[in-house]
């Protein structure tokens, strides 16, 4: 089916669904080459590319054949083993604390920042305590499975442990402890008091890249445990400036479609008298000049009509005489059979050629207006 044929209403449609469905594919397509890159985001982020976010430590632990699972905190199901990473998860339920305890304490290993003050004591039963005077530079104190390899950490200096509390330090620089690490019975607690050292910002820094992977455990499943969403998702999560704009874009596009469109009154009524077909009044017509037996009757009127636009287009009186007509006629390029079907007395064996001759001026008539 044609463009032109379907309906107004459905032409329009189809443009609205191609509108919609070509900003989602651009903001798609601009989302997957910038990666969602943004200036800012909540702290260890795991989705977010901002210098305090830690995308880029999931993209190394996936490079690295690390199997990860996401999900939000509170949500339960903790594979046996796995390797639990809550940074920036600050609140926690008594049931889900139990849970995180139950999975180290069988062998998992839990990853874990400053902001777990209210719920961390309910896994480590003398958990660090917290400063925000940190260090930039650090460098292992010990030696563990978590630090082979490494030699020098990089760090905003946001944080460290004054008080260990039940662990033992693991990095620390200018006698400032960033991290440090528990055992609880079969498993570990790791603790950073500084998480900028696995953040975007920070991950190419000195051996940060190496600690990052060393931290979760060698052959575990890390499970991506994230704060509850406080963030926008779909269309909510396009800026306003982007929707009025696109919004704008629309509107115009309607405008200048029903500017376009071809304006057409109500529907007639039913029962409206239509013309006849013109073939049917062309037959009408022959039908009765054929009753009247006077074929001659119906052409002289039409050789008269044409000698008349003939003496006209030819610059000629009205009542110029048949050598002057036939004279003007050649000049003009009209071939003998309608010169004679002309001016010749009317037969029914010239009608078509009269007919010819008549195409030949009628075109070039103009209603009232004089060569």
């Amino acid at each position: 089916m044609r463009w032109r044929a379907l309906p107004a209403a459905a032409r329009v449609a189809i443009v609205i669904v191609g509108i919609v469905v070509g900003v989602n594919v651009a903001i798609s397509a601009l989302d997957s080459a910038t990666r969602g890159a943004d200036t800012e985001g909540t702290d260890s982020d795991p989705s977010s590319t901002a210098p305090n976010g830690t995308a880029a430590w999931v993209e190394l632990l996936e490079h690295n054949g690390v199997d990860i699972s996401s999900g939000e905190a509170g949500a339960g199901g903790f594979e046996p083993g796995a390797s639990l990473v809550m940074l920036g998860v600050e609140e926690l339920s008594l049931a889900d604390a139990v849970q995180v305890r139950e999975l180290v304490s069988a062998g998992g290993r839990l990853i874990v920042g400053p902001g777990a003050d209210p719920w961390i004591d309910l896994v480590v039963a003398d958990p660090p305590t917290w400063t925000p005077s940190g260090t930039e530079v650090a460098r292992p104190v010990v030696d563990a499975p978590e630090l082979d390899g490494i030699s020098e950490i990089r760090a905003e200096g946001t944080g460290a442990w004054s008080d260990l509390g039940a662990g033992r330090a693991l990095l620390a620089g200018d006698g400032k402890v960033i991290v440090s690490i528990a055992t609880l019975e079969l498993g570990t607690v790791v603790m950073l008091a500084d998480p900028s050292v696995v953040s975007n910002g920070y991950l190419a820094e000195a051996d940060n890249a190496g600690f990052a992977l060393r931290i979760v455990g060698e052959g575990r499943p890390v499970e991506l445990l994230e704060p509850e969403a406080t963030g926008s998702e779909g269309l909510a999560a396009v800026p306003d400036r982007w929707k009025l704009s696109l919004a704008g874009l629309v509107i115009a596009f309607l405008l200048g479609a029903l500017a376009r469109g071809r304006r057409v009154g109500p529907p007639d009524p039913a029962g409206t008298p239509r013309p006849p077909p013109r073939r049917t009044f062309v037959d009408a017509m022959g039908r009765a000049l054929e009753r009247t037996r006077r074929p001659r009757g119906a052409l002289e009127p039409l050789q008269a009509h044409v000698r008349a636009e003939l003496a006209r287009h030819a610059g000629l009186s009205t009542d110029a005489n048949e050598d002057a007509l036939r004279s003007a006629a050649r000049r003009l390029g009209w071939p003998d059979d309608e010169i004679d079907a002309v001016l010749a007395p009317a037969m029914p064996a010239t009608v078509l050629a009269c007919g010819r001759a008549l195409s030949r001026v009628a075109p070039n008539r103009r209603e009232g207006v004089n060569p």
